[in-house]
């Protein structure tokens, strides 16, 4: 069983900083991409950032320049550092991971974590 558990959450004002983690735990083969998704209330769950096995980032155009995504291998975690927050940073993040359960499956599965609230007041 994969669990991925997330940490960091909480009221900041806006300008402020939070960093949250997401550590990975189980029965686990190997970790692909991993991402943070993030839901505002009454809104579509969306990709804050991501980042591959390599290293590689992508982030979406809102948090490009505020907020940075990064991994440590070692730990199977990920991790997102947000900065100059915004009130509308706020809603719930999620973490999201790409994962072969064991050698014996082909393919990775998508693991969500439970969500941290991340709340920016002005």
């Amino acid at each position: 069983q994969v669990q991925l558990v997330e940490s960091g959450g909480g009221l900041v004002q806006a300008g402020g900083s939070l960093r949250l983690s997401c550590a990975a735990s189980g029965s686990i083969f190997s970790i692909n991409a991993m991402g943070w998704y993030r839901q505002a209330p009454e809104k579509q769950r969306e990709l804050v950032a991501g980042i591959t096995s390599g290293g590689s980032t992508n982030y979406a155009d809102s948090v490009k320049g505020r907020f940075t995504i990064s991994r440590d291998n070692a730990k199977n975690t990920v991790y997102l550092e947000m900065n100059s927050l915004k009130p509308e940073d706020t809603g719930v993040y999620y973490c999201n991971g790409r994962i072969r359960p064991s050698s014996v499956y082909r393919y990775e599965y998508s693991y969500w974590g439970q969500g941290t609230q991340v709340t920016v007041s002005s």
